[in-house]
């Protein structure tokens, strides 16, 4: 490689880095107790032991019921279903209006057997800090799309570190480090196999948490283009006025409409998921790669008929993708625990950086002469 061009790439790599080193250290540290969120929040909460079967479940009306009489002024908007973590559960997300922000919700995970609430999630806490810093900073999307520009840097300081791994290993032996040198070259030496070593995982979870910061800009393409053009013809029909039409219905319906997938969650009418006239019922399927894609199916919340039902265009299944594999969330606990020293060497990698542009900096201020010599007209730079 040319020098020209190995200062180039080295520039970039050095900038890229340093720009984004401290956002992305802290999306590091967030992101490492955010790997087990299924294991801790199964520690931290104890649910009521159940004794009764499955066929004396309440309907989810009765259970909408139930919770809106323990919230006045408040109606559920969403229903959440996970078979795995909380089976014969439903976890009901009720607000003034269907358009609040998420923030502003009540949450109960109820039974779906006794019809008890068994407990009522905050956004507060621990791990609800650790996903607002990971996600937005606590900015909205402005935060999003702000992670989105670090990651970016992330990606371009991968791919100029590998540009300039190459060239600096043909004299070496891959993987040394020079423990017989200054303590300089041995973090250099480290910093560089870590950071080779884990080039791969860095560009996954980088360019997959790009992806993630785009979730808003993603919803919004689907809004206005496929779910505009399911609920087309609906589009000059007035809002349900009064309660909508039973779930249950709308669960069945859309169940024997896509009879190979299950209901994960609904929608209610008004809500940003669907239109002012219809339950959304997401679905997925069965196997590992069809359970992280979701289809909506449309019903009519006032008649309770079918009204349509899409597989999803490919860049929002692109995001449905890359949200588990951004955190490990494939191939149970063992995985998880590989994506965590991942996460701590990436965390090494970027200390060690610091650490190599400080020294550097602080030779080069020490090199500069304080007074310079008689003969010289011109200025240090």
């Amino acid at each position: 490689m040319q020098v020209k061009n190995a200062k180039r790439w080295f520039n970039w790599h050095k900038w890229t880095s340093l720009i984004s080193t401290l956002f992305l250290l802290l999306l590091c540290i967030t992101g490492l107790p955010l790997i087990f969120t299924e294991e801790i929040e199964h520690y931290l909460t104890k649910l009521p032991t159940e004794t009764q079967s499955d066929n004396q479940k309440k309907s989810q009306d009765e259970l909408i019921k139930i919770a809106e009489s323990k919230n006045p002024g408040k109606k559920v908007r969403y229903a959440y279903w996970d078979y795995d973590e909380h089976p014969n559960q439903v976890l009901l997300d009720l607000s003034e209006r269907p358009s609040d922000d998420f923030e502003k919700s009540n949450y109960f995970l109820m039974s779906e057997n006794s019809g008890k609430v068994l407990i009522e999630p905050k956004n507060e806490g621990f791990m609800y800090i650790m996903l607002k810093l990971h996600t937005d900073l606590f900015a909205g999307i402005p935060g999003k799309l702000f992670l989105g520009i670090m990651g970016l840097l992330l990606l371009i300081a991968i791919i100029s570190g590998i540009v300039l791994y190459g060239p600096i290993m043909k004299n070496y032996d891959f993987g040394m480090i020079r423990h017989y040198k200054s303590n300089r070259l041995r973090w250099l030496d480290t910093h560089n196999l870590i950071g080779i070593t884990t080039m791969a995982w860095l560009f996954v979870v980088g360019f997959t948490g790009v992806i993630n910061t785009l979730s808003d800009v993603v919803l919004g393409l689907w809004q206005q283009g496929q779910l505009a053009e399911m609920t087309a013809p609906y589009q000059h029909y007035p809002p349900i006025l009064g309660k909508p039409s039973s779930l249950d219905q709308a669960v069945q319906t859309a169940s024997a409409t896509v009879p190979h997938m299950k209901v994960v969650f609904v929608a209610f009418p008004g809500t940003i998921f669907t239109s002012k006239h219809h339950y959304a019922v997401f679905m997925k399927g069965n196997t590992e790669l069809t359970a992280r894609l979701l289809m909506p199916v449309l019903i009519d919340a006032e008649t309770g008929e079918f009204t349509d039902a899409r597989p999803m265009p490919w860049y929002v299944n692109t995001l449905f993708l890359s949200q588990p594999l951004h955190f490990g969330d494939y191939g149970g606990l063992p995985l998880k625990i590989i994506w965590a020293l991942f996460d701590i060497a990436s965390i090494i990698i970027l200390i060690t950086g610091l650490y190599l542009w400080y020294h550097r900096r602080k030779a080069k201020i020490q090199f500069i002469p304080k007074h310079k010599p008689d003969h010289e007209n011109s200025t240090y730079t």
